[in-house]
């Protein structure tokens, strides 16, 4: 697909018109990186907006004790890495690609150029930012008011109901506890025993890195 195709697919370049897609097709670079690289870390210099032509990017922050907690799962059309590059900061977060990723990027005089000129860019970059504040918020608030049980099974049903089904067949999550315990706010060893706990109930059956919901009823029940 041409380079201004795959831009005009892209919430925050959709309103521009030919002339300016293919303008700013000429400021940005393609990158490949495969399952696993680490884009960036916390603390490096930011110099470049990323926009995701294919495949899937977690944001996640980490302690010195190697529990992380993911921020955000970013698919295609979705761009990441804006923060740094509005304030001059260092990154505040880690970036890796969880799926062979297909990325965009632009520089940072590059965007601050682009921004000046598309109103309906910058309102667009806000809009998604107010959007992830308001998914930290309710991550800080589940992490604070309800139990890792409450908050593992929500995280579960809201996986399951975002997966593709075959013919109506329990589907497995793909999913390692780890990751699990950083999209929940909690250890691996906490989500590791409340596993435990629903396989006993029947309400899942797992296997190594794989997780697949016999009872999404009950397990919903859980949430309320």
């Amino acid at each position: 697909m041409d380079p201004a195709d795959i831009l005009s697919q892209i919430p925050i370049f959709s309103s521009l018109g030919d002339e300016d897609r293919s303008n700013l097709t000429e400021r940005i670079d393609r990158q490949s990186f495969a399952k696993g690289s680490v884009l960036f870390r916390r603390g490096e210099p930011g110099n470049a907006l990323y926009i995701i032509i294919r495949g899937q990017i977690r944001i996640f922050a980490s302690t010195r004790q190697g529990n992380e907690i993911t921020l955000a799962l970013l698919g295609a059309g979705e761009f990441f890495g804006e923060m740094a590059l509005l304030d001059g900061q260092p990154r505040s977060a880690n970036a890796e690609a969880t799926e062979d990723t297909e990325l965009h990027f632009l520089d940072r005089d590059n965007f601050f150029s682009f921004l000046m000129h598309k109103e309906s860019a910058l309102r667009a970059i806000l809009c998604a930012l107010s959007r992830r504040l308001r998914r930290t918020d309710d991550l800080l608030t589940e992490a604070y008011f309800l139990q890792i049980s409450h908050r593992l099974a929500r995280k579960l049903v809201e996986l399951h109901e975002g997966a593709a089904t075959a013919g109506g067949a329990p589907h497995p999550l793909c999913i390692t506890q780890m990751k699990l315990a950083g999209m929940i706010g909690a250890t691996r060893e906490s989500v590791n025993k409340e596993l435990n706990v629903l396989r006993k109930k029947g309400l899942v059956q797992t296997s190594r890195n794989r997780i697949t919901i016999l009872d999404l009823a009950r397990l919903k029940r859980r949430i309320r």
